[in-house]
């Protein structure tokens, strides 16, 4: 019985790992009910920590509030791509950017902007809030459906009620449906926002947060079937950015909420060797046939082990979102120099990247016939789609296609 072998990428801790570990098997075995899992768990003992307590950061003030109403200024309209992909981008920057510029560009109907109010109806202020009191009891259920965590949804659904963009909104956009989706898709992003934030190991992909989008929207009142109406126009509207001169100010937040994502790198460039002993200890623990699946910087780990040490228990290689082409390309990876080829004894290598994760490579075109590359989409904006794979479902049918 084959057994699968999953070491992780940067910035992964407990219990994050564990999280990111069970979705794992959960995905692999629902396309290869017959393989053992395993796991190469390194960044509770081997990942980077700051020795000295972020000593080394220059300190320019207190922490900058994060959440729906942080600073934010006005550049321009978003480029987006047809499926709406870089209008998330601007939006896991912002939740609030698309109300925040349907409440700037005034809107209504009817003379002077103003619709004529059905009786009994909602003030147009109030008509958001009351959409959003339609998700009561629902949050849960919804969050759950969709693979998103359920208090992270939550907590975006008591901040966006008590946000004050809401007011200017729900003036300025007089179908109910189309505000649905306007909130719908704050909270989603919010969501999403704050699990990026938290460096979290698994990020639902595009399928799942448009599904989201759409129970969201349903149950406020818009039709399932057009959850995603008016991307069109949204992309065409002004967005709302982070101020950059909040870079500076936030630096040592910013620095910590990178780290160790950015250092887990640094220390295995400089000193890999426990990693890679870790992993190949793991590999004798464990009965032939073994595939190595390594996400990100565990891509790379496991490509070096296996390069410097032949393994006859390793019968393939899994790289998924993995910079080990670029980093053998640049003359930066550990165990082989280009344009050296691959050794003979290294075992088949499966290497699957998204074009919109960039820190995802390919690696045939460096190795011909030694690399098979395959493409999946993550449906997801950088940074987001380069912790998506592991929702997706292209991902695990590419590996059990492969299986020994």
């Amino acid at each position: 019985m084959t057994t699968a072998l999953f070491i992780h990428g940067t910035g992964v801790r407990e219990p994050g790992f564990s999280d990111l570990y069970g979705r794992f098997t959960a995905g692999l075995l629902e396309f290869a009910p017959d393989v053992r899992t395993a796991s190469c768990y390194w960044g509770g003992e081997l990942g980077a920590r700051l020795g000295a307590g972020g000593l080394s950061v220059p300190y320019t003030g207190g922490r900058s509030r994060g959440g729906l109403d942080g600073a934010a200024e006005a550049i321009g309209t978003a480029d987006g791509a047809a499926d709406g992909t870089e209008l998330w981008a601007d939006l896991y920057r912002d939740p609030l950017a698309e109300l925040a510029a349907a409440a700037g560009s005034g809107g209504g109907s009817g003379p002077g902007g103003r619709a004529e109010l059905p009786l009994g109806a909602a003030l147009p202020a109030e008509r958001p809030r009351a959409l959003l009191s339609a998700l009561d009891g629902h949050v849960g259920d919804i969050a759950r459906g969709a693979g998103l965590p359920a208090p992270y949804l939550a907590a975006a659904v008591t901040e966006l009620a008590a946000s004050a963009v809401l007011s200017g909104a729900g003036a300025a956009v007089p179908d109910d449906e189309e505000l649905a989706r306007l909130l719908a898709r704050a909270l989603v992003a919010a969501a999403l926002a704050a699990l990026l934030d938290a460096d979290a190991p698994v990020v639902p992909d595009g399928a799942a947060r448009d599904a989201a989008v759409a129970a969201l929207a349903g149950r406020m009142g818009a039709r399932p079937e057009g959850s995603e109406r008016g991307l069109g126009a949204a992309l065409a509207r002004p967005v709302l950015r982070i101020a950059s001169h909040q870079v500076v100010r936030r630096r040592r937040a910013l620095t910590e909420a990178a780290h160790p994502a950015a250092a887990d790198v640094m220390l295995y460039l400089a000193h890999g060797e426990p990693l890679r002993r870790r992993l190949r200890e793991a590999v004798e623990e464990l009965e032939p046939p073994v595939v190595v699946i390594g996400h990100s910087l565990g891509g790379i780990i496991a490509l070096d082990a296996l390069i410097a040490s032949p393994s006859p228990r390793v019968a393939l290689l899994v790289t998924v979102g993995s910079q080990a082409p670029f980093l053998y390309e640049s003359g930066a990876l550990p165990g082989l120099v280009h344009p050296e080829p691959l050794p003979e004894h290294l075992p088949d290598w499966l290497n699957v990247y998204d074009r919109r994760d960039l820190l995802g490579y390919v690696g045939a075109p460096l190795f011909p016939g030694r690399v098979t590359d395959v493409e999946v989409d993550n449906r997801q904006p950088f940074p987001a789609a380069h912790s998506a794979y592991w929702t997706n479902p292209a991902v695990y049918r590419a590996i059990a296609a492969r299986l020994p």
